[in-house]
């Protein structure tokens, strides 16, 4: 597989900059086997079915980015990945030139030391000015915004940038597809008989880095916290009993489910995950599956593509891009009942 087999031309005011006025309001194409429908997501709940189980990614963004200088004074952004302790962090930074391990960078008076790079990314401690990386953020992080929204963040995106379930800390990119959930939107889910469950992912700011390999399998991808629960395995295993279907809200989910099943089987899972999921994967847990649109070339198109096959995903892409849809974390969704065997999710159309 190659980097470019998985592109489609995006014009660029399709890229949404802001969310729409009313939570719970976006479009959804519904990706099935007997073709495209146009849908919004108010018409979701009816989606699902009786003993269905809908998993969503509680995690919640933390204020990640953090602006600075360099101690001999040129200009830094920070964006955090991930915490490694609560004075230690792995970085992502914006400079003019590359730091080297023993560079001091000062943040709102706090100091951090550049230990070392992680491949695109910086080891960072803190070694003065704030009593941890969670109260340095406190103070003087920033909503940490998608590198193709061009807007300064503001109030607007502090609320809307998050899911109303989002509870435990960590994420550096909100888990997107659960952004269109509103609490009236769950009651329908529940009052169909749709049971909900929670795994936690802490979206790293690595999925944002683009596949700079042509050859995918040489890609090396990023790592990210995940958490899947004994009660929560619990669920899945009661959601197969009944005959439901296991409904994973974003990508996100499907990376947490599927790690803690790389044997065959769900087990509970509390660690890093760097599961690459292309076409071929042979998925063990999720059934269906509702995402946003994803960027060309991106490990998350590739994971689409491998849930519901190449030529499909490709064709829904081409549908959206005519009928003006809103790509990206701010647009609209992509609703897949279904997925796709394994041996034919990269089958591409006489016509390719």
């Amino acid at each position: 597989m190659l980097r470019s087999d998985f592109d489609y031309a995006l014009p660029l005011e399709l890229i949404a900059q802001h969310p729409p006025e009313v939570r719970g309001t976006s479009r959804l194409l519904c990706v099935d086997e007997a073709g495209l429908r146009d849908r919004h997501m108010g018409e979701f709940p009816a989606e699902l079915r009786a003993g269905d189980l809908l998993v969503l990614n509680d995690t919640r963004v933390i204020p990640a980015r953090l602006h600075g200088r360099k101690a001999s004074g040129g200009k830094v952004e920070v964006m955090i990945e991930r915490y490694t302790g609560t004075h230690t962090a792995v970085a992502q930074l914006r400079v003019s030139k590359s730091p080297h391990a023993g560079t001091e960078l000062v943040v709102d008076g706090a100091r951090l030391a550049v230990e070392g790079r992680e491949h695109d990314m910086y080891r960072l401690r803190l070694v003065a000015g704030a009593d941890s990386f969670d109260a340095l953020l406190a103070r003087a992080g920033e909503v940490p915004l998608p590198p193709y929204i061009t807007h300064t963040p503001d109030a607007a995106d502090v609320a809307r940038y998050q899911t109303v379930y989002a509870k435990n800390p960590g994420a550096v990119a909100a888990p997107t597809a659960g952004l269109h959930f509103t609490e009236a939107l769950l009651q329908q889910v529940r009052d169909r008989g749709v049971d909900i469950g929670f795994t936690t992912l802490h979206v790293g700011a690595g999925t944002f880095q683009p596949v700079r390999e042509d050859d995918v399998s040489h890609h090396h991808m990023h790592s990210e916290r995940a958490f899947v629960s004994p009660a929560l395995v619990a669920q899945v295993q009661a959601a197969r009993a009944r005959g439901g279907r296991v409904v994973a809200v974003g990508t996100t989910v499907v990376r947490s489910l599927e790690a803690a099943a790389v044997g065959g089987t769900l087990q509970p899972f509390h660690g890093e995950t760097d599961l690459f999921i292309v076409p071929g994967f042979e998925f063990h847990v999720v059934d269906a599956l509702l995402t946003n649109f994803h960027l060309p070339q991106s490990t998350l198109l590739m994971l689409v593509c491998a849930f519901a096959g190449y030529d499909r995903m490709l064709a829904a892409y081409r549908h959206a891009v005519a009928e003006e849809y809103a790509f990206f974390s701010y647009g609209d969704a992509t609703w897949l009942p279904f997925r796709c065997d394994s041996k034919n999710a990269m089958k591409r159309s006489s016509s390719q």
